[in-house]
């Protein structure tokens, strides 16, 4: 069952990452940040597969997914702000999550090795932020990753609490823990889903045609 779920996230990513490189490249129509997250994802993704099988510890490239994932999302959120306010605040805050990081591996170089539950809480959580501010936007603005921003703030609530929980919670069982980490994976496939289903409503032939219209 994990390997299904595991397996079937990264299919879906992979599709994802050809459709939106598809739109790109070929269109000009995707935004270079979010398809550079996708292939930022997908790299990180089997690259973390890869060490695993390899038999080592892969939990560095764990950390490296996430504080990657904040400054990428945080740069594709900063190119679809308009406001000068707003996008110093993506700056300002980026830089400073960066530095509290730094000060913290700094400290303590092992966090770096380890399931850094602060990091993920931080960046996870600052990306959260940056996805509602857009939302706030999009009241008087086009609906621009509307679902994709959905799907972020959906999903990096809920792994967030999941990953509390799987991990705080030294009073819970080992199969309670362990089916926190598979509804974790499920939930990963549903994001990935959020973000097809984004390219179907927004870049799909059918789509630009009917706007064409």
């Amino acid at each position: 069952m994990d390997d299904f779920l595991i397996y079937s996230s990264y299919l879906i990513l992979l599709i994802n990452l050809v459709l939106y490189s598809f739109s790109f490249f070929r269109k000009g129509k995707a935004n270079v940040f979010f398809v550079s997250y996708l292939a930022f994802s997908t790299v990180l993704q089997f690259s973390m597969e890869l060490v695993y099988h390899l038999g080592m510890n892969n939990l560095f490239l764990v950390n490296i997914f996430f504080i990657g994932q904040m400054i990428i999302l945080g740069l594709f959120y900063n190119s679809l702000f308009h406001l000068k306010a707003q996008k110093v605040f993506v700056k300002t805050t980026l830089i400073i999550a960066l530095m509290i990081l730094g000060i913290q591996f700094i400290l303590d170089s092992s966090q770096f090795l380890k399931f850094n539950l602060f990091e993920i809480t931080l960046t996870s959580l600052l990306i959260v932020v940056f996805a509602l501010v857009h939302f706030y936007n999009m009241l008087t603005e086009s609906k621009r990753y509307y679902y994709v921003s959905m799907g972020i703030v959906f999903y990096l609530l809920a792994s967030t609490v999941l990953f509390l929980i799987g991990n705080l919670s030294t009073g819970l069982s080992a199969d309670l823990k362990y089916l926190s980490w598979q509804l974790n994976a499920f939930l990963l496939i549903v994001y990935y889903l959020i973000i097809l289903f984004e390219w179907l409503q927004s870049y799909s032939k059918k789509k630009v045609y009917k706007a064409s219209l």
